[in-house]
């Protein structure tokens, strides 16, 4: 089949990288020029993507910032192909399905909203890796939801990612589920790194301090476009993040061992349940 990716950063790089080996013909485009001919001179692109050739795709996947992909898939949609499978792969999916489904049906190709849940802090295609979704989950938010033969068709043809397990939610449920575990594990890093205590780390840090700031390493551009496209979500996780953290600030400054104590056996427990350990 023919797929073309939008976007040669690490998640799409890594995708053409598969989809090349697996023996699929891949075009893809990137704001970067050089970008593209990197990826030429890797060989996992035969091509680039444009709008005279969109038409010959199976599969699309867009793997760059939400506004990034609204915009290029409206420009797309009178030449994209009807039995075409289009899926996004950035990181909140209500402004981008809300967008696109309308767009989808007019034009008689199929959007589906996608979030691979694989990847680490760094970006573009010098990072990518072939076999970086082997084993992680893939969430998938569908135009419709009883569609046994739509979704059979997405993971056919997502297949040569060899993605662990599937999800499918909606894209209200999605972004309010990832505001906790992805967009709050990076804010909270990024402040956290900027102690003054920071700079004089080393040798006095380990597996807790890298852990905690690990995902402080990201990208600004798509991340505030991320945090603010979700800006209800994150705003109550904050929110609450912010109660609990106070209760723990104002038991250490009051010297009050028993409710710091009963503080952190009630995280201790929290984890316990949420992870069924």
């Amino acid at each position: 089949m023919t797929v073309g990716i939008i976007g040669l950063g690490m998640i799409g790089g890594s995708m053409a990288e598969d989809y090349a080996k697996a023996g699929h013909r891949v075009l893809a485009c990137d704001r970067l020029s050089s970008t593209l001919d990197a990826a030429r001179l890797l060989d996992i692109t035969q091509g680039e993507l444009t709008a005279e050739n969109v038409g010959e795709c199976d599969l699309i996947l867009a793997a760059i910032y939400p506004e990034g992909i609204i915009e290029r898939i409206r420009a797309w949609a009178p030449y994209i192909n009807k039995n075409a499978v289009v899926i996004d792969c950035c990181g909140v999916k209500r402004a981008v399905c809300e967008a696109l489904f309308p767009v989808a049906k007019e034009y008689g190709f199929t959007f589906i909203g996608g979030h691979p849940m694989a990847g680490n802090q760094y970006s573009g295609l010098r990072y990518a890796q072939g076999g970086l979704f082997k084993g992680a989950p893939m969430v998938l938010v569908p135009p419709v939801f009883d569609d046994i033969e739509l979704l059979d068709k997405a993971k056919s043809l997502l297949a040569p990612l060899q993605f662990g397990r599937f999800s499918v939610t909606g894209a209200v449920d999605h972004d309010a589920m990832i505001a906790f575990t992805s967009q709050m594990a990076h804010l909270v890093s990024s402040a956290y790194i900027k102690s003054p205590t920071a700079g004089r780390h080393k040798g006095f840090s380990a597996g807790s301090y890298k852990d905690m700031t690990r995902v402080a390493r990201l990208n600004p551009e798509m991340w505030s476009e991320l945090f603010l496209d979700n800006r209800d979500n994150i705003l109550r996780e904050l929110d609450s993040f912010l109660t609990e953290l106070t209760k723990y600030r104002d038991a250490i400054d009051a010297r009050d061992k028993e409710t710091l104590q009963q503080l952190l056996a009630e995280g201790k427990r929290r984890k316990e349940e949420v992870d069924g350990l």
